[in-house]
């Protein structure tokens, strides 16, 4: 029986894309379920007939359901540990960890500012100093990752790990607001970039044609 993944809107939905990421990279293979976000009661219940959290992402495998991005990350890494969504070794695999777990629960004015909307033309905004702070540790981040392991691969620990996928919703992020990086830091992004699941996601997420008029304010 294949996994299920339910997800929200590609476009805006950056916790969906984390997960989606993970599996579709490291060829796990899954069944993708859509519900359409905010668009009422019958999609409420929808996914709640999936997760009790009443929130996307969340996985199904066969009795066992796991909701929340980084929960369905480690689930998929310790169920198919031949993907190596986390690196081999001890260090590493902390590292990695640590900063996916970073990415999960901090950076709240960079999300609250800077929403996932592929569909936003590419511009720049006036950020708080909170933001800029947020910006400012994920290029520290991205940069330190690549100095300490780029000789493995292009990605953040060589190559792509789960911690590369907790990051991408900020790829989008960066792009769409016009960030300015240092140029290791534009490197990794356009490494990600390049990834042909991100290219996936990315694709249909501008074929959506649902807009979410709370998701539109910048």
């Amino acid at each position: 029986m294949a996994l299920k993944l339910v997800i929200g809107n590609k476009n805006y939905s950056s916790w969906s894309m984390r997960p989606w990421l993970a599996l579709r990279a490291s060829n796990i293979a899954f069944d993708e379920v859509f519900i359409p976000l905010y668009t009422g009661e019958a999609d409420k219940k929808r996914i709640l007939a999936f997760t009790r959290s009443g929130k996307v992402p969340a996985l199904v495998d066969g009795d066992i359901t796991v909701w929340d991005s980084l929960a369905i990350i480690e689930y998929a890494a310790e169920r198919f540990p031949e993907a190596r969504l986390w690196p081999e070794d001890r260090a590493s695999r902390a590292h990695a960890r640590s900063i996916s777990a970073e990415m999960h629960s901090g950076f709240a004015a960079l999300r609250n500012e800077c929403g996932m909307n592929l569909h936003r033309p590419v511009g720049a905004i006036t950020l708080s100093a909170d933001a800029r702070d947020n910006i400012a540790r994920i290029e520290q981040i991205w940069i330190e990752c690549r100095e300490r392991y780029r000789k493995f691969g292009p990605f953040l620990f060589g190559a792509f790990s789960g911690a590369d996928a907790m990051y991408a919703p900020v790829v989008h992020r960066f792009r769409t607001y016009a960030i300015e990086l240092a140029p290791e830091a534009r490197v990794y992004m356009d490494a990600m970039m390049a990834l042909p699941a991100f290219q996936e996601w990315t694709r249909a997420g501008l074929a959506e044609t649902i807009v979410i008029e709370k998701f539109e304010t910048v």
